[in-house]
Formats: structure tokens, C-alpha cells, sequence
């Protein structure tokens, strides 16, 4: 059996992005193999160092990155392999993360517009557009996180189906290491920045999570936090709207995303916002958080002011806590991780105002609850992408909102760190008057204080 990458005692020309030890790496003819590891233990340094993206040091060793991509004719990497990682679809502009636009996923209008699809729906998009190109190797970082139940199902027969009848072969970034594919035969392990050995699919075992990461003292400090507003926390739960939607219609053209929607979310309830990619859950959100410009087209009630009668979206942002993937393309910039944090308290992409010493104090508190605090002054564009999601999760919680929006907040995230998240979660819904709107399209991501579901359709 012939290689189609072989690596042998590679370290990285950048001294300051090196696994711990030399890389040693090979994808032999035939071969689907999954990469697993936990947040920041080097899965995207070892796919920069395969793809090329991070030159090897020549040390005169013996060390080599080599590829055998025959019988194709090009022989340079960037013909033969293709590499999506979901973050870079959008073109930075944040200002537009929230728009929406649809279509079905077996359906492609290349003459449409980009900057308005949804995540998931993107993310079949540049699959699509990936496999255009006809690689020989196709690398493919989390592809399934995002992705509604039928979109999992299609996308992993489409894999199967096209490794199976082509030389295409698969790299598969997992941190959902309970989300492996069929079509996976090997699997490499990443752990503190060292590669692991290759091993069958059928040797390797999911590890095991406990039922509670969240440490109790760190658990009883989210309990024991003041509110801001005393006059709010004695208010009884489901005695106020904090959303109200009456007959709200959203359109783009001749495309209806939310049809005459109807939705109440009263003070202290917990909602799971549910539906497939395309239904319009992301837009509803948009709606809630004041980025939307068609709310003042609609009759759209928010902490008990009518949209358009003067409120600022300020005034509506100043109860929200706030993340989702869109929003995690709209801080990949170098910019501190407490600063990231901290902009939260202002509602902000990026740190106008520098915080007071006790407004720093609270954001290293949600840093260290979601175990990010050894990475205060480490910039954004050096973490990975789970530990950017955690960060963006601090972002959220830092200025303790009455209403926590969270989108999809497990993107990336191992699954220690998923419990993490969940045990964070349902301890801050446990303080008065705390309400929650989730969307994920994984039934087993919600947490257990969910108590009420709202589901879109597709129009």
C-alpha cells in the first residue's frame, strides 16, 4: 500500500507554533481517517503542518513532508488537497453576520448572494464548491456541528458514497468524537500538542465524561453573584414579556423566512428554540437582539417596550448575553482574550472603553468558570477554535443579562468542555428571573433546565 502523505520528523519553520515533539504522520492509500483530540491539543497545528500552510524546519535530519497524489497530473498540494474549516464563509463584515438567505440542500443557485446564508446552509454550500475541485484529499474540520438531523445523515452518506466510488480520500477533524462517521476506518489521537498512533476505528474508544465537570465551589460562586438590579431579582418568574411576537413576517424578496410568527417568552422561563437549517431560527434571533432593521415593520414587544417607540438597541442589548457562530467570525481578530470579554460589557466588537477594575475582576471570574483564564492576554487568532468559543461564552455571561441567547454555544467544543458548558448553564438558570433561548440541533446539547420549545418549519 502506497502513501499519499508521508511525514517524518517534521517540526514547524515557526518557532512559535510547534507541536511538543517532532510530527510523524502518514495517509496510506485507501484510508478515511478521523483526528481527534481535546480543545487546544494541536489538531489544527498538525493539519497546517499536512496541508503545507506551516513550512517544516530543514534541519538536515532527515525530515520530510511528501506527497503521492498519482495518478492525478498536478502534483502540488494545493490542486490536490482541500481544506474547510467552516470559519473563514463570511467575508469579516460583521454588520451583516445575521442576515439570512435560503435554499434546500440539494438544490444550488451559484447566482445567489453568499453574505446571507445561514450557518449551516454555508456549510453545505462550500462542501459543495470543495468537491468542484476534484481532490484527492479532502480535509474537513468539525463538518458536522451546525448541521440539522438530515443534513448529518446526508452529508455522512454523501461522504461514504463518494469515497466509495472515487479516490477521494477524508481528514476529519473531530472534537464531537461521539459524531464519527461510518465512512471513518483510522483515527489519530492529538493530545498536548504530540501525535499520537494511528489505530483502527474499531481499537479506538470515546472516552468517558462524567455527569458534573463544573467544580462546586466555582458552582456556588455563580449562585452567590449579586444582581445588578435588586428591584428585578424579587420580581416573581412569569410575571413579565421579556419577547413578545405578534404575527411577525420576515422577507427577503420573494423568500419568506418567518411567516405571521406568534411567540411569548416571559421572565425566568427556558426555552429551546428548535427547527432544521433554514427555518429561520437565526433570523427570529436577530429580531430579538435588535439586529435586524425589519423589526420596525413588525409588532415586536422586548423587555416591555414596543420596537420603534424610541428605544435604542442599546437599551434592548444592555439585558442580552449573546453568542453564536456568526459572532465567532466577527471576533476572529487579534485582539487580547480579556478584551474579547470584557467588550461584552458593552455590547461591542472590539474594547472602546477600558473596563474598571471591577468590571476586569468579573470578566476573569467567567474566564475562569469556563477555564480560559490562563489565556487573558493570549490574542484570539493564537486559540483554537473551541477555546474561542469558550471565550465568546465569558463574552456572554460577564454582565450577569436577565436573558442568555445562546446559538448553537457547543460548536467546537470537546466533550468535556461541552459538559462544562451544559453544568455552566444550568447553574446560572437556577438564579431568579434568568431566561433562557437555546438552538442547537443536537436533542442530547440541551441542558436540563429546559422547559419550554419553540419549533420553526421551513416556508
Amino acid at each position: 500500500m502506497k502513501y499519499v502523505i508521508d511525514i517524518h520528523e517534521a517540526v514547524a519553520r515557526n518557532p512559535t507554533y510547534r507541536m511538543a515533539e517532532p510530527v510523524n504522520f502518514q495517509l496510506m492509500e485507501g484510508e478515511q481517517l478521523a483526528i481527534v483530540g481535546d480543545n487546544g491539543a494541536g489538531k489544527s497545528m498538525l493539519i497546517d503542518i499536512i496541508t503545507g500552510a506551516h513550512p517544516i524546519l530543514d534541519d538536515g535530519k532527515g525530515s520530510y513532508l511528501r506527497y503521492d497524489f498519482s495518478p492525478r497530473e498536478s502534483k502540488m498540494a494545493y490542486d490536490n488537497i482541500k481544506y474547510i474549516t467552516f470559519q473563514d464563509a463570511y467575508d469579516g463584515t460583521e454588520g451583516y453576520y445575521y442576515y439570512q438567505i435560503r435554499y434546500n440542500h440539494t438544490e444550488w443557485d451559484d447566482s445567489q448572494q453568499l453574505f446571507l446564508l445561514s450557518s449551516g446552509e454555508l456549510r453545505r454550500y462550500q462542501l459543495k464548491k470543495a468537491l468542484e475541485g476534484n481532490p484527492r484529499v479532502l480535509i474537513l474540520d468539525n463538518p458536522f456541528i451546525g448541521l440539522d438531523v438530515d443534513a448529518r445523515r446526508y452529508l455522512a452518506e454523501t461522504l461514504k458514497e463518494l469515497t466509495s466510488t472515487t479516490d477521494l480520500q477524508l481528514i476529519i477533524v473531530l472534537s464531537k468524537t461521539d459524531d464519527m462517521p461510518d465512512v471513518i476506518t483510522h483515527v489519530i489521537e492529538v493530545k498536548e500538542k504530540r501525535v499520537g498512533e494511528k489505530m483502527l476505528k474499531s481499537e479506538w474508544v470515546c472516552p468517558a465524561i462524567p455527569l458534573q465537570v463544573l467544580a462546586q465551589e466555582k458552582e456556588q460562586a455563580i449562585l452567590a453573584l449579586p444582581y445588578d438590579d435588586a428591584a428585578t431579582s424579587c420580581i416573581e418568574p412569569g410575571t413579565q414579556q421579556v419577547v413578545d411576537f405578534r404575527k411577525v413576517t420576515i422577507q427577503y424578496g420573494e423568500r419568506v423566512i418567518l411567516n405571521a410568527l406568534d411567540w411569548t417568552v416571559m421572565n425566568g422561563e427556558r426555552w429551546a428554540l428548535t427547527g432544521p437549517n433554514g427555518s429561520g431560527k437565526s433570523t427570529l434571533l436577530s429580531l430579538v437582539c435588535a439586529d435586524n432593521p425589519q423589526a420596525y415593520a413588525n409588532d415586536i414587544v422586548l423587555f416591555g417596550r414596543q420596537r420603534g417607540t424610541g428605544e435604542s438597541i442599546w437599551d434592548i442589548k444592555h439585558h442580552i448575553g449573546y453568542v453564536s457562530p456568526e459572532m465567532h467570525r466577527a471576533f476572529l481578530r487579534d485582539y487580547p482574550a480579556i478584551e474579547v470579554v470584557a467588550s461584552g460589557l458593552h455590547d461591542a466588537v472590539g474594547l472602546y472603553k477600558r473596563p474598571r477594575p471591577d468590571q476586569m475582576a468579573i470578566c476573569e471570574f467567567w474566564m475562569d468558570i469556563f477555564g480560559v483564564k490562563q489565556y487573558r492576554d493570549v490574542s484570539m487568532l493564537k486559540l483554537s477554535s473551541g477555546e474561542q468559543r469558550l471565550v465568546l461564552l465569558a463574552r456572554a455571561f460577564v454582565k450577569d443579562p436577565s436573558l442568555i441567547i445562546l446559538d448553537e454555544p457547543l460548536h467546537g467544543l470537546d466533550l468535556m468542555n461541552r459538559r462544562l458548558v451544559k453544568d455552566v448553564i444550568e447553574t446560572f438558570c437556577q438564579r431568579k428571573n434568568k431566561t433562557l433561548i437555546m438552538v442547537t440541533h443536537y436533542q442530547e446539547e440541551f441542558p436540563k433546565c429546559i422547559e419550554k420549545t419553540k419549533k420553526l418549519n421551513k416556508t
